[in-house]
């Protein structure tokens, strides 16, 4: 898969400013070695060696209103248990004012600055795509990606969105009926839950998007790869709801960014099972009603520590401790 080039425009200029003074990823004035490594004292210096394991990092996540996100305090806390000198930067469209239209400029400019790899969030698991050289299995399959290994002037990119999501329920959910659930989101996210569902022995996926075309794809995707009855397009959400034994919610709302409830709370009953991906705040509105009617429920928090846990051991070469990095989310908390 071939790099999109763009033009440096203004808002390129915006994203490098972003870089340089918004997320402090090293002195503005240090001049840029050839291949990318910063020359300024006690930042990070970045070979790419891939048959050496380096002793330091530099990596950001990419993503819309990610200034809550614990990614960055979970690898850092990590590395240090590995002595490794880790960088990690939130790269925020949103505070940066700018859009996912940049992000060709965007990701150029952190190979400039010598980043080993990129976590990718919402709204640019997909408008990635294109950008890429390379896609590991799961992520052609997925048709989204949220880790961008930079390597050799190669972008290579995977999804620990599904694995992750996957090791949370297995963990948190291990015993709930999986005949027929319906999910809430076709999205980037919802894509990578979708195709762990139907991995974890789902029967009948039903899946709901405010944009039809968008379900249809993801559905299609899951039928080329599960087969044609395990997954479809839900036209009326109440029915499907009742029929269901749990309900999983893959889109954006409920973020501190996008409050409220996707679906109406009437919806709900005390035998459905809910599981949620939004992790910022960690009870959403939709778990904290879920759970009120006596819903068993699991929160967004387990997905964004495994999904950190494999993207570590991509950046790093090195496996993290599971139960460490859990134990660095919960410290972590929520922001005040």
């Amino acid at each position: 898969m071939a790099r999109r080039r763009h033009g440096a425009g203004t808002e390129y200029h915006r994203a490098s400013a972003g870089l340089q003074h918004r997320e402090g990823a090293c002195d503005p004035s240090a001049p840029v070695r050839p291949g990318g490594d910063f020359a300024a004292p006690g930042c990070i210096h970045n070979d790419h060696d891939p048959m050496t394991v380096h002793r330091s990092r530099l990596v950001g996540l990419i993503g819309a209103g990610i200034q809550a996100s614990r990614t960055p305090g979970m690898h850092e806390r990590e590395a240090r248990h590995h002595d490794i000198a880790y960088v990690y930067r939130l790269l925020d469209l949103e505070r940066l004012g700018i859009g996912a239209e940049v992000l060709p400029d965007l990701i150029a400019t952190t190979e400039a600055f010598g980043f080993d790899g990129l976590n990718i969030t919402h709204p640019c698991k997909q408008a990635v795509l294109p950008l890429l050289h390379e896609l590991s299995d799961d992520a052609r399959a997925i048709g989204a990606v949220n880790t961008v290994v930079l390597r050799d002037g190669r972008r290579i990119g995977h999804n620990t969105d599904s694995s992750g999501f996957a090791e949370a329920f297995r963990r948190g959910m291990p015993d709930v009926a999986k005949d027929r659930v319906v999910q809430l989101g076709a999205g980037g996210g919802g894509a990578a839950v979708a195709h762990a569902l139907l991995k974890l022995g789902v029967r009948e996926l039903t899946v709901f998007d405010p944009v039809i075309e968008r379900a249809a794809v993801l559905v299609t995707s899951l039928a080329d790869r599960f087969g044609t009855r395990r997954a479809r397009v839900g036209t009326d959400l109440a029915a499907a709801i009742e029929r269901a034994d749990g309900l999983v919610h893959a889109t954006p709302t409920g973020m501190a960014a996008h409050p409220g409830m996707p679906l109406p709370a009437a919806l709900l009953r005390q035998s459905l099972w809910v599981a949620e991906i939004v992790y910022f705040p960690l009870e959403t509105e939709l778990l904290r009603v879920a759970r009120d009617l006596g819903c068993r429920t699991l929160d967004g928090g387990g997905m964004a520590v495994f999904q950190a846990v494999e993207a570590f051991r991509l950046f790093t070469g090195i496996a993290p401790d599971p139960d460490r990095m859990r134990r660095h989310f919960i410290e972590l908390g929520d922001p005040a």
